[in-house]
């Protein structure tokens, strides 16, 4: 079954210096209807404003990914780590215990675009972790790149949750037979372009939830942009 959550019925919130969309409940958005998909709780669409960004706040147990669409985002955080993300790379970090960090964007004239995806970790009270790898040699042969995994395999970060979460990013146009595992569900992001499966069409900024089948039949345009997320 697949079941399509658009762009235009997300929540969305213009602070001014953030324009964002939630695909589920956070901050102020609440719908019971939405509230996640498995132990995927977060899909954060942000646009933040240049020379702006997220001061100081805290974070506990919780798996959370930063993925930047376009410009470049500034991290601090308590664990002594700094570094700036830039598209084509990926960001980890594991709450645990507890972590406080900042996001910025230290650019003069370029909002910054990320996703934020927060996942329920299957673990709680851990020590808290943080990892950054670049992924833009892989994004550029257009096919599915894991950048994440449990067990960091192929090079993807590692997270303390069963989730394999792949990105394609490609130039061309493409297709994929993906297997589903038994039990396990997928959900689709699309960030830019269109992607095709099963007689529905995916644009930019739409969801789809896809449970009980074993594989999907993906095809997207030249310029298209998705992540997808094997879920428990």
């Amino acid at each position: 079954m697949i079941t399509i959550r658009r762009s235009d019925v997300r929540g969305h919130v213009n602070h001014g210096w953030l324009d964002t969309y939630h695909a589920f409940s956070f901050a102020s958005y609440h719908d019971p209807a939405h509230m996640g998909f498995g132990v995927l709780r977060v899909i954060n669409e942000d646009r933040i404003a240049p020379s702006t960004g997220f001061p100081t706040h805290g974070h506990e147990n919780m798996e959370i990914i930063s993925y930047v669409v376009e410009g470049a985002l500034s991290h601090k955080d308590s664990m002594g780590n700094e570094s700036t993300i830039r598209p084509g790379e990926v960001q980890r970090m594991s709450a645990g215990t507890g972590v406080r960090h900042s996001e910025y964007n230290h650019e003069k004239n370029t909002a910054t675009h990320l996703l934020q995806i927060w996942f329920l970790p299957s673990v709680e009270g851990i020590a808290p972790s943080y990892e950054q790898k670049s992924f833009d040699s892989d994004f550029a042969q257009g096919n599915f790149v894991l950048v994440a995994s449990e067990s960091g395999r192929d090079g993807s970060v590692t997270m303390h949750q069963d989730v394999d979460m792949y990105v394609v990013k490609s130039n061309v146009a493409g297709e994929k037979h993906y297997a589903i595992r038994r039990d396990r569900n997928i959900w689709v992001q699309v960030i830019r372009g269109e992607v095709e499966m099963e007689g529905e069409l995916l644009q930019a900024g739409d969801g789809a939830a896809i449970t009980q089948v074993l594989h999907l039949d993906l095809k997207w345009k030249a310029n298209t942009e998705f992540l997808l997320f094997d879920l428990p």
